[in-house]
């Protein structure tokens, strides 16, 4: 049986210290990224996901980076899904304000420097760490 396909776009941000955004969600460091809506460009839908779920307000697009798959049970439909997230490398600025998305449960946004990324990675998910090293991390 095939699996309901959901897509997705979101964006490993960079700042002008080369540091990356980190989201904290459901014991995990993650970063942001989101659903399509109808209509939408994935291009649109991933600034727009990392807008909403970070408060950043300016965020650029640089390029594309990679496409990840993961699969796991969507409780608002219920059923098993696969997941298909479309990532872009995103330059923002450090003196934005970031504020958390409470209610996709985002806790906690940092952004985190190259020499400690191993710390965030040990927390994080298999299609985050396959993101990050398509940005050759």
């Amino acid at each position: 049986m095939n699996k309901k396909k959901i897509v997705a776009a979101g964006g490993l941000v960079i700042n002008e210290k080369n540091e990356i955004l980190f989201i904290f969600r459901r014991q995990h460091w993650d970063l942001p990224k989101g659903k399509l809506d109808e209509g939408e460009t994935i291009e649109a839908c991933a600034v727009r996901e990392v807008q909403e779920e970070t408060g950043l307000k300016k965020v650029e697009i640089i390029s594309f980076l990679c496409k990840t798959y993961h699969e796991y049970f969507d409780k608002w439909i219920n059923e098993d899904v696969v997941k298909e997230s479309w990532w872009y490398l995103m330059k923002s600025d450090s003196s934005q304000i970031l504020i958390p998305q409470t209610e996709e449960d985002i806790e906690k946004i940092v952004w985190v420097d190259e020499s400690v990324i191993g710390f965030y990675l040990n927390s994080s998910y298999p299609s985050i760490k396959e993101v990050l090293s398509s940005y050759n991390l």
